[in-house]
C-alpha cells in the first residue's frame, strides 16, 4: 500500500478564531496506519500547531477519543485503511467545550463522574481502606463495567448530554451501577438516590447511541436499566 489519504481536521482556537474551520492535509498511508499516527505525521511534518490529546497509544487510556468519519472512536485504535470514503474527517468529542482543535475540556465529564462517589463505601459511609475479599462469581458481575476507560465517546454520542447539561450521562451512570452491584459496597440506597431525578437515570431515552460507539463494547444502557429497576424496587419497599 502506497496511497495518500486526504485528512480534514477540525480547527478552533477560542483565543484567536471567531469560528471553527477545517484544515486539509495529505498523509501517505501504509498498512496498519492509525488515525493517531496520521495526526502525528501532520503535527511533526506539516503543522506543529495542531492540538490533540493522547497518551497510551494502546486503547487503554481513552485520551485520543474523537469523532472520525461520523463515528466516535479511539484514534489509536482506528486504522485508516478500514475507513470508508475518499477522505478522513476528524472532529473533537461533542457536547464538551473545545480548548483547542481536537482537545476538549473534560472537567464537566469528570465532575459528574466524581458526583456518584466512584469508590467502595463501608457500612459507616466511608471508603474502605483494608483488604476486601470477593468471590469470582461476584467479581464477574462487574467485569464489563470495570473495562470502561472513561474515554467520553458515549457521553459525546448521547443526545441527552447535548440537551441537558446537568444530565449525568451514560459513562457516569455505568460507573454508578458498577459500585451499586459490587458485593463489597454498602452504599446501595445512597447511590440510588444520587442517580434519581430528572438529571439522572430517568433522563435516558434508551436510544443506544452509547452502546454503538463504546470502544470496549460495553452496554451502558443495560446499567442504566439496572439502576432504574433498583430505584423502582426500593421505592415500592419504602426505602427511598
Amino acid at each position: 500500500m502506497n496511497e495518500v489519504a486526504a485528512i480534514k481536521v477540525f480547527r478552533f482556537d477560542p483565543d484567536k478564531d471567531k469560528e471553527p474551520y477545517f484544515d486539509s492535509f495529505n498523509v501517505r498511508v501504509r498498512k496498519g496506519l492509525t488515525v493517531l499516527e496520521a495526526l502525528f505525521d501532520i503535527l511533526e511534518n506539516q503543522d506543529g500547531s495542531l492540538g490533540l490529546r493522547y497518551s497510551c497509544r494502546g486503547a487503554v487510556c481513552g485520551s485520543c477519543a474523537m469523532h472520525i468519519n461520523g463515528y466516535y472512536r479511539l484514534a489509536c485504535q482506528t486504522q485508516i485503511e478500514n475507513l470508508k470514503g475518499n477522505e478522513v474527517i476528524i472532529r473533537p468529542l461533542g457536547h464538551l467545550p473545545v480548548i483547542k482543535d481536537l482537545v476538549v475540556d473534560m472537567r464537566p465529564f469528570f465532575e459528574k463522574y466524581e458526583s456518584i462517589m466512584p469508590y467502595l463505601i463501608t457500612q459507616n459511609g466511608h471508603s474502605e481502606t483494608g483488604e476486601q475479599f470477593q468471590s469470582q462469581k461476584a467479581r464477574a458481575k462487574i467485569d464489563e463495567m470495570i473495562d470502561c476507560i472513561l474515554c467520553g465517546c458515549c457521553h459525546a454520542s448521547c443526545t441527552m448530554t447535548l440537551t441537558d447539561k446537568d444530565y449525568l450521562g451514560p459513562a457516569t451512570l455505568l460507573k454508578a451501577n458498577r459500585f451499586y452491584i459490587d458485593s463489597r459496597d454498602k452504599g446501595g440506597i445512597e447511590r440510588l438516590k444520587l442517580v434519581d431525578g430528572e438529571h439522572g437515570v430517568w433522563r435516558c431515552h434508551t436510544i443506544f447511541n452509547c452502546n454503538e460507539v463504546c470502544p470496549k463494547y460495553i452496554n451502558p444502557t443495560r446499567s442504566i436499566a439496572r439502576l432504574k429497576r433498583g430505584l423502582i424496587k426500593n421505592k415500592i419497599l419504602g426505602r427511598i
